[in-house]
């Protein structure tokens, strides 16, 4: 069975998620983690755990969710996978990084993209990837169907959807990812977003109000 850790980081209150396999091999998703003390916090959690980190996935590459690349590749020597059309996002973010309060960012170079046509392995678990622009260009989502699990970066939020007035956003293309990526996933499905609580594919088509 696969085990989900969270972690929010940053004064943007990003959600950092640790996704393990029963052999410990672990994914870092969006480490936001800016702050020495943040960093630590990730690093001390994966160590309690006897966690075996193997790869570093961005959902998107805004600035609150690649905070932490560099920290962790470094500590770990592992690889940094975006989607194609991210990398021009997450080259820009050093540009604008000091005018959100991070001007200590340190840019991290990725070492391979995504293909959304081929899902991931993780440990025996299969990882579909599901292509959801719209909050960014390149914003991919994570799904496990086995345990009905989805973490879903700035996409689809309880009661909201990621915002689209930043660079690569587009409203309605948002709302086609949503209705034909997120809303056919089974309705027990559990959406862990890039803020906020988790929430349900069925308590969003019933009472998200861009939706309703």
């Amino acid at each position: 069975m696969l085990s989900l850790y969270t972690l929010t980081f940053n004064p943007l209150q990003e959600n950092t998620y640790i996704l393990a396999a029963e052999n410990k091999e672990c994914w870092i998703i969006d480490p936001g983690c800016y702050e020495r003390q943040e960093q630590n916090e990730l690093f001390d959690l994966i160590a309690s755990n006897q966690l075996k980190p193997v790869k570093i996935i961005n959902t998107h590459c805004h600035v609150d969710h690649v905070l932490g690349n560099a920290a962790v590749k470094r500590k770990y020597n592992i690889p940094l996978l975006i989607h194609p059309i991210e990398e021009h996002y997450l080259r820009a973010v050093a540009s604008y990084a000091p005018n959100y309060g991070f001007a200590a960012y340190e840019p991290a170079e990725p070492d391979g993209f995504l293909d959304v046509k081929v899902p991931l392995k993780l440990g025996d678990h299969s990882i579909e990837l599901l292509f959801v622009p719209g909050h960014s260009a390149g914003h991919i989502a994570l799904y496990n169907k086995e345990q009905n699990l989805c973490i879903a970066g700035d996409v689809l939020f309880r009661q909201s959807i990621g915002r689209t007035d930043l660079p690569g956003g587009n409203h309605e293309q948002l709302l086609e990812s949503i209705r034909t990526q997120l809303f056919t996933l089974p309705a027990e499905t559990k959406v862990y977003p890039g803020h906020g609580p988790y929430t349900t594919i069925e308590f969003e088509k019933r009472y998200n109000p861009f939706f309703a």
